[in-house]
């Protein structure tokens, strides 16, 4: 098994609270985490239908069978049982009784929200890290190989191919879970969405184009993005703007959680074809913010993910604010460093605000320069959004 680095982090919010919520993509490792952590725990799905029906039709009988240090899975499936939660939280007032797992953000979070605000820790899980990969004695040569194998547990644990890893997942929770939320009865202009919006992953949306070539308007098109995001299949990575006026770029990128996925939407049947492929930039980048969130989710801290661009078109690719302090990094796909790599870093440092740290990521050696910037190689990226 790969040790999760979320581990101790939700051991030591069991003891800060009476719930803890975890939230993260489907087959992400969600449940595995809580059984294995958590052994003494009652579990119980809310996929299972007979424990749904029971939760559904009589919550307090459920409850009063399973009132101590019980994990259920999946509670989006019964939102109705929180507000039953709330009741024996606050009539038990015990730190860590219960552990909640949910893969659909928008309408669990609300819910929390209205049942068990301040009662409940929240932490999101991620698919697999380089790091916890590397820890599990699991790596590869190259950038290109991560990208496409992505990073789903299963592909690892199971040792399933990537690509029908891929497409079962595509077809079970993309195809399936999400078009019925988005309640779009024609496949065929989901999918073309889907497949524009993988063709133009890492680029400052435009979301009147978007909808232009997709057949609809932007406003479907911000919900269906919403949906996406709420299940855990994209993250939207916010432009960075504070008094810099007009001249900014205000639109947000989008990303997919997982690299494999990504390949697999874009019909990258082998590793090499990600460094002949057009979006191979774009891809590593992909890879790389992912990193960064998982990085900072993964031990319970907020993302504070960032991106700037401006009209003149000054850009930075990744930054994490941390009270006023500003770090940033520059991501190229390259082996071999150029000083050109630098011009993004060096002009927001010297004309718009400070940086505190800041770095090149790409697949070549580490160096450091007398200007302060250095360059990681892309396995090391998670330590660079973990420093102070």
């Amino acid at each position: 098994m790969i040790l999760r680095t979320m581990e101790k982090e939700l051991l030591t919010q069991l003891k800060e609270f009476p719930v803890v919520t975890l939230l993260g993509p489907r087959q992400a490792g969600k449940t595995t985490l809580v059984r294995e952590v958590l052994p003494g725990f009652d579990y119980l799905s809310l996929e299972d239908p007979e424990t749904r029906a029971i939760a559904q039709e009589d919550p307090k009988a459920l409850l009063q069978r399973h009132r101590h240090q019980v994990i259920f899975d999946e509670i989006q499936r019964t939102p109705q049982l929180l507000s039953y939660i709330q009741g024996i939280v606050d009539e038990d007032r015990i730190k860590g009784q219960f552990v909640l797992t949910g893969s659909h953000q928008l309408e669990l979070r609300e819910a929390v929200a209205q049942s068990l605000a301040g009662r409940t820790g929240m932490l999101h899980l991620l698919p697999l890290s380089i790091s916890e990969l590397t820890g599990g004695e699991i790596g590869f040569e190259t950038f290109e190989e991560y990208i496409f194998h992505g990073f789903l547990p299963r592909v690892y644990d199971q040792n399933q191919r990537p690509q029908s890893a891929y497409s079962s997942y595509y077809q079970t929770y993309v195809e399936r879970d999400v078009r019925q939320l988005i309640q779009l009865k024609d496949a065929s202009l989901f999918e073309k969405f889907i497949k524009l919006l993988a063709g133009r992953v890492g680029q400052v949306i435009n979301f009147q184009s978007l909808g232009g070539d997709v057949g609809v308007d932007a406003k479907t098109i911000r919900h269906w993005l919403s949906i996406l995001e709420a299940s855990f299949i994209v993250f939207k990575l916010p432009p960075y703007f504070e008094n810099f006026g007009k001249r900014v770029i205000k639109s947000p990128k989008y990303y997919f959680m997982d690299t494999g996925l990504l390949c697999f939407i874009l019909a990258i049947e082998k590793p090499q074809q990600v460094t002949r492929d057009p979006l191979v930039g774009s891809l590593f980048e992909n890879l790389i913010v992912i990193e960064a969130m998982k990085a900072r989710y993964h031990r319970g801290l907020s993302p504070n993910l960032y991106f700037f661009r401006d009209s003149h078109g000054n850009e930075i690719d990744l930054m994490h604010k941390s009270g006023s302090d500003l770090k940033a990094i520059e991501i190229k796909s390259s082996s071999t460093y150029h000083s050109s790599f630098k011009k993004g870093l060096l002009h927001f440092s010297e004309k718009t605000h400070a940086l505190s740290k800041s770095c090149i990521v790409y697949s070549g050696d580490e160096m450091n320069f007398s200007d302060g910037i250095e360059t990681l190689h892309f396995t090391k990226v998670e330590a660079f959004f973990l420093d102070a």
